[in-house]
């Protein structure tokens, strides 16, 4: 699966902005935006049709009808058939404006005879450009979350969508309950299908969060056993990434809070009560979100401990070396000083021994041998041999 160039991370994301004194209605289309398809589905309790459009007026002779129509718009390329389609569902200028200039904060207005919802659609995609440090990491490159606007405008029977990138949605499992009569969605109205989508939409959240869930598993087992700057990295994009979920879902509670606590014409009071349902799902998402970025947090806090530890590991090593051979450099840099013992009996004698040689170097191996033993006897050693068991490449 790609994304075209102007696919974005939540995380970087800016509020869409026109220049100062832009005329009301003025649309902002990117250059690379998709150039939209046109999907129609129509239908009621006894039949289901589903057309790819050619062009937004082959749609009026279906919004005409008591049928349910849905017409999904993917892709913001064109200004002209967004603009015929803003003649075709009379949509005020500021709406039209709101679904084209992307991003927009989640919301909802109530115009009377439409109710328009802004949300946002997420979704994860591999990249392996996100790499998981050196050869013996066992963290997987994370994948990189994508986000999308998605705009709903509900009418009395009729359902239009406006989504930013043409190339995935999660509406896929509705039109399979469409097209194959299954539950009760043939037999409700424009507004259960609202729901139906805007459901799924939220649903959505759920794998990504559960992606997210194995990666804090997993980065928790690097960060005891391979502290590697690969690995913080990771963390940093993961607190990132966690927190641009946040920003995500968060409005969307506020959207369905609305939904649910506002009577609107266009919303039974059936529908109402799967709102709520997933106003609730909405509250889950967001204590998961909340508890994976504490999780997030304390990882920043026992890789840096992991990494001072190991620092002051290799340093006792460092350390315990340096003690051994202190005294052996002592030893040799006094009998290097070679100060002739003919010219008194106080220098140096041993230079003038048989078996000198052999002695100092016997001594000092036997002074280094009892430093080892007393080492070994105050456990230090035994330290070490846990430190060995560790990645000996890894980097600090």
């Amino acid at each position: 699966m790609t994304f075209s160039s102007h696919s974005r991370e939540v995380r970087s994301q800016p509020l869409a902005t026109l220049p100062p004194g832009s005329i009301p209605g003025t649309l902002n289309i990117k250059a690379d935006a998709a150039s939209p398809r046109l999907i129609l589905i129509d239908y009621s309790p006894t039949q289901a049709t589903r057309l790819p459009l050619h062009q937004p007026q082959d749609c009026v002779p279906y919004l005409d009808s008591e049928s349910v129509s849905w017409l999904d718009v993917q892709g913001l390329g064109s200004e002209e058939t967004l603009r015929q389609l803003g003649q075709i569902f009379k949509l005020h200028a500021l709406v039209l404006e709101t679904v084209v200039n992307v991003p927009q904060r989640p919301k909802v207005e109530d115009y009377g005879n439409q109710l328009l919802v802004v949300t946002q659609m997420s979704t994860l995609v591999s990249n392996p450009s996100r790499t998981a440090g050196n050869s013996g990491a066992t963290v997987s490159p994370l994948p990189q979350l994508m986000i999308e606007q998605v705009s709903f405008i509900l009418q009395k029977n009729d359902l239009l969508t406006i989504q930013e990138e043409p190339l995935h949605d999660c509406f896929g499992p509705v039109r399979d309950r469409i097209h194959h009569a299954k539950g009760i969605i043939r037999q409700q109205k424009a507004d259960y299908l609202f729901y139906a989508l805007l459901d799924a939409m939220i649903d959505g959240f759920f794998p990504i969060l559960e992606t997210y869930g194995e990666v804090i598993e997993t980065l928790e087992d690097e960060v005891i056993a391979h502290p590697t700057p690969q690995t913080l990295a990771q963390i940093h994009q993961l607190k990132r990434d966690l927190l641009t979920l946040r920003r995500a879902i968060w409005p969307q509670r506020e959207l369905l809070a609305t939904l649910v606590r506002d009577d609107c014409p266009l919303i039974g009071d059936d529908v109402q009560i799967y709102l709520r349902d997933c106003y609730d799902h909405t509250v889950q998402i967001l204590d998961m979100v909340e508890t994976y970025r504490e999780l997030a947090a304390s990882l920043m806090d026992v890789y840096l401990s992991a990494v001072s530890n190991r620092m002051n590991e290799v340093m006792k090593t460092l350390t315990v070396i340096s003690t051994i051979f202190i005294p052996l450099t002592f030893i040799a840099g006094i009998y290097g000083m070679n100060f002739n013992p003919q010219a008194s009996p106080w220098n140096m004698p041993e230079l003038n021994w048989y078996w000198g040689y052999p002695l100092v170097l016997g001594g000092m191996g036997a002074l280094a041998l009892t430093l080892i033993l007393f080492f070994w006897q105050r456990g230090w050693f035994r330290d070490f041999s846990q430190f060995r068991g560790r990645d000996a490449t890894t980097r600090l």
